[in-house]
């Protein structure tokens, strides 16, 4: 197998394009797409400072490695959930990466802020473990981003992840999440910081390569809450049809960004945003879904 580019021996054979290419040439083909992802729906601009959220995982790992060879203004942000060895391991990953890329790295432990870790708060909770950490997720990023004088939060969603997200939406007629399924979730309040997904248009499959090519070293283990999320039977289903239909997964997703999700904007409105009575970041309703949280685990706790 040789390389389509040079010639050299390849490393991988990319089906969606029908291309072969070799290490130098597949990390170029790579950084390629996340660059021409973030000017085609227009994610991010050269001076902006940028927050990436990382796991310890390949493609946030990728992310925040791919933004600053890019030239981009990127520190990293870890939440230490508590789960166990996942989270000691993934925590230990960042640690290592920052490091050798020079990168700054800001840490917060879950305990810290809500006096538990994630196993025991999801006993406490009625929501499913995914949901919960979602939740957490997104209130301590933007909130981190806006005390660091961030314009953007970074994430690793790749072409899998969203591809089967819009599959899950698309099939149970979630009109609301329709609206947002973008590789860009613009702020429209002054303490939202926006979201962006460079890694878009890449593959599950070109991020692990990636990640080898590049001698990222990252957890190889899945959380393990997400052994029954939905997402991962939505991931099989886009992956056989796209087996036996190469390049159906990215068309999918970018003819519905560029051309189908304005259909679902035109017949739903966002909710009007106020400030948290108690921490002063935007919610729809007061005390903000963090705050709520934390006063239960108080209040059970008093």
């Amino acid at each position: 197998m040789k390389c389509k580019k040079c010639g050299e021996t390849a490393v991988i054979k990319l089906r969606s394009y029908n291309i072969s290419l070799c290490a130098p040439h597949f990390i170029e083909f790579f950084e390629r797409r996340v660059l021409g992802a973030i000017k085609r729906y227009k994610l991010l601009s050269p001076k902006e400072r940028i927050l990436v959220a990382v796991s310890g995982g390949k493609d946030s790992l990728n992310t925040w490695f791919a933004l600053k060879k890019l030239g981009f203004n990127a520190d990293g942000f870890h939440i230490d959930l508590g789960i166990g060895d996942y989270s000691r391991k993934s925590r230990e990953k960042a640690e290592k990466f920052a490091h050798e890329i020079k990168g700054n790295l800001v840490i917060v432990e879950l305990k810290d802020e809500v006096g538990y870790p994630l196993p025991s708060l999801i006993k406490r909770e009625r929501r499913t473990a995914c949901a919960l950490c979602g939740l957490i997720k997104r209130y301590l990023m933007n909130r981190e981003a806006l005390k660091g004088g961030y314009s953007a939060v970074a994430t690793g969603h790749n072409l899998d992840d969203e591809a089967a997200v819009l599959l899950s939406n698309l099939l149970n007629w979630n009109i609301g999440y329709l609206t947002r399924q973008s590789p860009l979730l613009p702020s429209w309040h002054p303490r939202l910081a926006k979201k962006v997904k460079p890694l878009c248009e890449v593959t599950e499959k070109e991020s692990a390569a990636y990640a080898l090519l590049n001698r990222i070293d990252y957890i190889h283990e899945e959380c393990p809450y997400s052994r029954r999320a939905t997402s991962l039977f939505y991931k099989d289903i886009i992956n056989q049809i796209e087996w036996r239909s190469p390049g159906s997964k990215i068309r999918f997703y970018r003819e519905f960004v560029t051309k189908g999700k304005h259909l679902f904007e035109e017949k739903h409105q966002e909710e009007t945003l106020v400030d948290c009575p108690e921490c002063g970041l935007p919610t729809t309703h007061p005390p903000c879904a963090f705050c709520r949280l934390k006063n239960r685990i108080k209040a059970e706790t008093s």
